[in-house]
């Protein structure tokens, strides 16, 4: 069984331009498709999922998209966690604050909080993230907790630690690359390419994903 499912978001503007459509209806799109698959996974009862949904990159494209998708993640984030909570799904955000919009991270924070108590499945998103700065993060703040620099400490110090390493990645659009994805946490996951843009998949692909999980033999190094 899967502990933690990883998935790269990856393919919506390109969705966007294969319809005719505006790059944003693809993050439009996008959204959509994570509250399916939120709600599979919550029924699937997988103990964690996370979505790489925006990279300490991503502040590199037209400011306009960056603009609709800090718009959108201010206008969903609480409605989101709402809906979480009534089905007993905990969200975390993982990454740093960065640019964001102070009032985003407040949301981010407060949506945190609405869903605290929740003991199903818990929903991580990986914002404004980059693997490199987690583990950098995390190694600063174990040489002034811990004064000392191992795997263990800097283990402790990652991102919302609780979270488990990946099992399995998911990367869509036919993408066959991590780009950052929880390096510390990626070190021995199974990786899974799937041919079809984000917006493109559905709920029926958890199952799937899950069978594919089961046919891998993982060694671990040994």
């Amino acid at each position: 069984m899967i502990e933690h499912l990883g998935i790269i978001a990856d393919g919506n503007r390109r969705w966007a331009k294969a319809q005719g459509l505006p790059k944003i209806e693809g993050h439009r799109r996008g959204l959509k498709v994570i509250e399916e698959l939120v709600a599979a996974a919550g029924k699937a009862e997988i103990p964690f999922v996370t979505f790489y949904v925006f990279s300490t990159e991503n502040w590199g494209r037209e400011e306009a998209e960056v603009s609709y998708i800090m718009k959108l993640a201010e206008t969903m984030i609480l409605k989101m966690a709402e809906k979480m909570r009534e089905n007993n799904i905990r969200l975390l955000i993982l990454g740093t604050r960065g640019k964001v919009n102070p009032t985003l991270t407040s949301l981010g924070e407060k949506a945190e909080k609405i869903t605290a108590e929740c003991t199903g499945t818990t929903v991580c998103f990986c914002f404004n993230y980059g693997g490199e700065q987690e583990i950098a993060d995390a190694a600063n703040k174990a040489l002034e907790a811990d004064g000392e620099i191992t795997p263990a400490t800097i283990r402790a110090h990652l991102y919302h630690p609780e979270v488990p390493d990946l099992d399995m990645v998911v990367r869509t659009s036919g993408e066959e690359r991590i780009s950052g994805f929880m390096l510390w946490r990626a070190a021995y996951a199974e990786f899974l390419f799937l041919e079809k843009y984000f917006p493109e998949m559905t709920a029926e692909d958890i199952p799937m994903i899950l069978n594919e999980y089961e046919k891998r033999e993982r060694r671990f190094g040994k």
